[in-house]
């Protein structure tokens, strides 16, 4: 699964989402991580209600299941949360890659329900309902 990150400093979750300078993804499994790509932002990103400057973050996230952050407001948020993003507010001492070991540490314990659909949303149908899963003929 994809996993986001709002940051100024490119080490630390240390941006509000519609401020972030850079949104960095990575690619999450139980295996570990990998950064798979770095959105940077310009513009007028400091204007309170400006909806606009969310567009192309909301585009950048058009994959992502759980996208990390030290704020959001309201509007964004649910903008968020529609297009099927978790957020997940942490403090900004939090460095992305502790971030990303307790991720894969949650995800080889026992995640929870909000997790466990977010990792098996992109996959195929026999691998999420395992002996459930309907054949063609069915």
């Amino acid at each position: 699964m994809k996993v986001a990150f709002c940051t100024q400093d490119m080490q630390h979750v240390d941006a509000h989402f519609g401020w972030a300078k850079n949104i960095v993804i990575y690619e999450v499994d139980k295996a570990g991580y990998k950064m798979v790509e770095t959105c940077q932002f310009g513009g007028s990103m400091f204007e309170d209600g400006n909806e606009d400057k969310l567009v192309p973050k909301l585009e950048a996230l058009a994959d992502v299941a759980i996208i990390y952050l030290s704020a959001i407001g309201a509007s964004a948020a649910a903008r968020v949360v529609a297009k099927k993003i978790h957020p997940v507010k942490v403090e900004a001492t939090d460095s992305i890659t502790t971030l990303l070991d307790r991720l894969v540490e949650t995800i080889n314990g026992n995640p929870p329900p909000w997790l466990r659909k977010a990792l098996n949303a992109g996959q195929p149908a026999e691998e999420r309902f395992g002996e459930f899963a309907f054949d063609e003929e069915d």
